[in-house]
């Protein structure tokens, strides 16, 4: 009886506690789903306060630029990075009303990079920042910025159409950028209370959100802001970067352009060219008529820059006569078109007192003749120098490496060894010689005697004792051994080269070591040894013109079997060239003066040199050298 009554009161539990669970059932799904929406609001406002967070790191960046000293371009830039991170745009662009030559347009100064401009770039055939885009007061951008205020447009085909006429239907068909953009948000800009263009968001909503239209009004107004500050920057640096004669930029200015659009250039992989120009006869001017006239004269051609260079162009003025433009996206021929337009247009100016004036141009292009931006500003100069010589008043473009004759080369290494002061001559002598290179070669068309006589004038700025003439005669000796031993025409004319310059390394040793009478000491026989390697690294490396003479110069003391200096090569791994240099410069020597002994007989000097075949040089090198120098033959023009 007890189990029973046990069991009895057992089940009575289970039925008030099913009760009671009925009971508050509808009190527990009230817990659940207050609890789910609960996580439900705590998502949206954690989301919420990331993105808040994120608009404001984007407008505390904008606070930060105008408390800096930034150039407007990078300001451009930055703007649009914080934008871009702020509200998860797809990108965005800054656009600036301008005007040139009675139109008005809109210039693209800052945008995200990615495959949808690039996209743009092909079809309008060239990058979009150098394009100009159409302007009209009354499409959705001009009656955004006539009104002053935010408007966004659904119809984003019809929007960039209209700035973008090249824009077809195919395009809109196809890209995918075009899918992505549901709506084009325009944000006014201003600067000084006038219209300065526009922000274009392109944006994955169609709508934008209450707090969207905050963040955007905020940011519109900090940016016009930011303009205007960095534009007041801009006027005092402009001071900075701009030459006061002609208000044209200044070299420290145009260094820094070119260095960024060689960057651009790689990035986007499009050419751009550079103009070497040069005002004829100044010196001549200033001597006649006075420094005034002579100033006048370079107002002229920065005038004639200044009218034919577009809004994207650099046009500088590096100091005296010479003048660059930096011309981005414009090809060898583009860029050809444009220096002969200027040649003309500056003769046809009248400068009182004087009458007429004349340039002489040089034009190289990045991404056709070199990749290399110090070559390139060699290339085009060393065409500025061909157009002097040649006649002045001419416009030359740049010839590779292979194409310049070694004589151009010759004269262009000299002339930047000599007005960058690379090694100690006199200025008066360094004056005198860099003019005769740049002017008298083209009178008198003796361009390979002007150097020789170049050679043997600076040696003697070192060492009182180099004979007048000897240059030529050594490089009569080397030539004609290569030639006898059938080295390539490229081969010969940088032997060449390399004789007129492989002992410049000599001007920075100490000057009492050359004048000395007596045997050098073991140190000074040392400080001898350096010249190779202060010839090919310290004077001659960074004039990259002559980059493959280098190792020839570095070279030209090795001996045949490995004694020699400075890394003891031997055998057939010491160049060709340097070898014939050895030993014609080891020959010449022997037959000359020196302060420790008379001059040997050509046969005494003969003698000797074969005594060292096998250690100083190889056999069948002295046989076809004694050949030459033995040879009744007078110098001839091949020598030049």
């Amino acid at each position: 009886m007890s189990i029973f009554r046990k069991f009895k009161n057992f089940i009575e539990q289970v039925n008030t506690l099913e009760y009671t669970l009925s009971e508050n059932k509808q009190d527990y799904f009230e817990v659940y789903e207050r609890n789910v929406q609960l996580e439900k609001e705590i998502s949206q406002r954690t989301k919420e306060l990331n993105q808040a967070n994120k608009t404001l790191l984007t407008l505390q960046n904008i606070w930060e630029m105008m408390n800096s000293s930034q150039p407007l371009s990078i300001i451009f830039e930055n703007i649009i990075t914080g934008l871009q991170c702020g509200l998860d745009y797809h990108t965005s662009v800054i656009i600036q009303k301008k005007e040139a030559d009675g139109e008005v347009f809109y210039q693209v100064k800052a945008y995200i990079e990615n495959n949808d401009i690039e996209e743009i770039d092909h079809l309008i055939t060239q990058p979009i920042n150098h394009y100009k885009l159409r302007y009209d007061d009354n499409d959705e951008i001009g009656k955004a910025v006539a009104a002053n205020k935010i408007s966004s447009t659904k119809d984003v085909k019809g929007l960039l159409q209209s700035i973008i006429p090249q824009l077809s239907d195919r395009y809109f068909e196809t890209s995918q950028a075009y899918a992505r953009t549901k709506s084009i948000i325009i944000l006014p800009l201003y600067s000084n209370n006038e219209p300065f263009g526009a922000i274009l968001v392109f944006s994955p909503r169609e709508e934008q959100s209450e707090s969207e239209r905050t963040f955007l009004n905020l940011f519109d107004y900090q940016t016009e802001l930011a303009i205007t500050i960095a534009n007041l920057f801009e006027e005092v640096k402009k001071q900075a970067v701009t030459d006061p004669l002609t208000d044209l930029f200044n070299r420290r200015f145009f260094e820094e352009a070119l260095i960024l659009e060689m960057k651009r250039a790689l990035r986007s992989k499009q050419q751009f060219s550079l103009i070497s120009l040069d005002l004829d006869h100044l010196k001549k001017i200033n001597d006649t008529y006075g420094h005034g006239v002579g100033d006048a004269a370079i107002k002229t051609v920065a005038k004639v820059l200044k009218n034919y260079a577009r809004a994207i162009d650099t046009p500088a003025r590096l100091g005296g006569e010479e003048f660059s433009i930096l011309l981005p996206g414009v090809d060898a021929e583009g860029a050809g078109v444009v220096a002969e337009r200027l040649r003309v247009s500056i003769a046809e100016e009248k400068v009182e007192a004087v009458g007429t004036i004349t340039a002489s141009i040089g034009v190289a292009t990045f991404g056709e003749h070199t990749e290399n931006i110090d070559e390139l500003v060699d290339l085009a100069d060393q065409a500025m120098y061909r157009a002097k010589i040649n006649g002045r008043n001419q416009v030359q473009i740049a010839k590779s490496k292979d194409d310049a004759n070694w004589e151009e080369t010759a004269i262009q290494a000299f002339i930047e060894i000599l007005s960058k002061k690379r090694i100690p001559v006199p200025k008066t002598v360094s004056a005198k010689i860099c003019k005769e290179l740049k002017e008298k070669a083209e009178t008198d068309n003796m361009a390979g005697d002007l150097l020789f006589s170049t050679v043997d004038t600076i040696s003697s700025a070192y060492n009182e004792l180099h004979p007048s003439g000897v240059t030529k005669s050594k490089v009569y000796l080397a030539v004609r051994t290569a030639k006898k031993l059938e080295l390539p025409k490229d081969d010969v004319d940088k032997l060449r080269i390399a004789m007129l310059l492989y002992d410049i390394g000599n001007s920075l040793i100490p000057e009492n070591i050359f004048k000395k009478k007596g045997p050098l000491s073991d140190d000074e026989r040392e400080q001898i040894k350096t010249h190779p390697i202060i010839a090919a690294r310290k004077i001659l490396k960074p004039i990259s013109i002559i980059a493959d003479i280098l190792p020839i110069v570095e070279h030209h003391h090795e001996n045949w079997d490995g004694s020699g200096y400075p890394n003891n090569l031997a055998g057939d791994s010491i160049p060709m060239l340097s070898q014939i240099i050895l030993l014609v410069d080891a020959y010449s020597a022997l037959i000359q003066n020196r302060p420790y002994r008379a001059a040997l007989s050509q046969n005494e000097a003969i003698e000797i040199i074969q005594k060292d075949i096998g250690r100083k040089w190889n056999e069948s090198l002295v046989k076809t050298f004694i050949y030459i120098a033995t040879e009744d033959t007078p110098f001839d023009e091949n020598v030049n």
